[in-house]
């Protein structure tokens, strides 16, 4: 890929540097991209480096380049089993088991769900997108299971993640967690950041993204756990596992924001994408899938009913 450049005019007074780019180029870069190109001195704002908080007064030109991708960006084609709910020529639907990693990354170049969809559906790789993301419209953590959707060309990709932007896809996940929250329904409204002293982990902070959930109990059990059906209506990193924790009721098996030992044998958090409703790219017929919670997960539920509800 050649290097490409992209200038544009700032029209929102007042709006970051970083979001503006996202709304202009959003459907071309990721937003770690982005980020990566304003840090490497690669965007500038009337001709001078800028900060991605930097806030635009409106009118400004902004100019983004974008080197060609280096070689260790190429990602193999691998024979991974795969759980496709629904395909058609524009899209797939899959149902990830816990442990497959969506994209590589630092330490896990093979064995990704990408690495899997290049070699079922080889037309992804021809998009012009990041390599290492092609076709991914939005992610699972590595130990979350459930619905995941994928986009086989760049105008399905584009307009899959325009959907996500617009907050008009329905995500429901069912997590089970350490205890119930202070009140039955609720809505979690409290902006996302990444830890700057752990990269691993995000945290809650004034500075960070908006991010919201919504969830309700939807069964208690006599050990102190409720499962919980969460709806998002925002997609951060780490989202429903941070926002539980806020609550103080972190998701079981989640060692990296709750308990550290792990808990009814799980090797995994007990969070699943159980739901996923979205529009069709062409036709625009409202499509929606369910996917049941994986065995291990209906092992821990069935064991806690046998312990007696109150």
């Amino acid at each position: 890929m050649k290097e490409q450049l992209f200038e544009f005019t700032a029209d929102q007074p007042g709006e970051r540097l970083d979001r503006t780019i996202v709304g202009q180029l959003g459907e071309k870069l990721s937003r770690s991209q982005i980020q990566a190109l304003i840090r490497d001195g690669l965007v500038t704002v009337n001709n001078a480096p800028a900060k991605a908080g930097m806030r635009l007064k409106g009118g400004e030109t902004i100019r983004v380049v974008v080197p060609p991708a280096s070689d260790d960006t190429t990602v193999e084609p691998e024979p991974i089993d795969l759980n496709v709910l629904y395909e058609d020529d524009l899209l797939a639907v899959i149902d990830k088991p816990a442990g497959l990693i969506v994209h590589p990354g630092a330490g896990n170049e093979t064995g990704t769900l990408v690495n899997a969809i290049l070699h079922r559906w080889p037309q992804i790789g021809e998009m012009n997108y990041a390599p290492k993301r092609r076709g991914i419209v939005h992610r699972l953590d590595k130990d979350t299971s459930g619905l995941l959707l994928v986009a086989k060309d760049q105008r399905a990709m584009q307009h899959l993640m325009r959907q996500f932007q617009q907050r008009s896809v329905e995500k429901i996940y069912l997590a089970l967690l350490e205890r119930a929250p202070k009140t039955p329904t609720g809505r979690i409204e409290v902006p996302i950041m990444r830890d700057p002293n752990q990269r691993r982990k995000m945290i809650v902070h004034r500075a960070g993204r908006p991010a919201i959930s919504e969830y309700a109990v939807i069964e208690r059990f006599r050990t102190g756990q409720v499962l919980v059906r969460v709806r998002l209506l925002t997609g951060r990193t780490h989202q429903i596992r941070v926002h539980m924790a806020f609550m103080e009721a972190p998701v079981v098996g989640d060692t990296l924001y709750g308990y550290r030992k792990a808990k009814f044998g799980l090797r995994r958090q007990f969070l699943h994408a159980a739901r996923l409703c979205f529009d069709h790219p062409t036709t625009g017929e409202r499509l929606c899938f369910e996917s049941p919670l994986p065995p291990e997960l209906e092992t821990v539920l069935s064991d806690l009913r046998r312990a007696g509800a109150p």
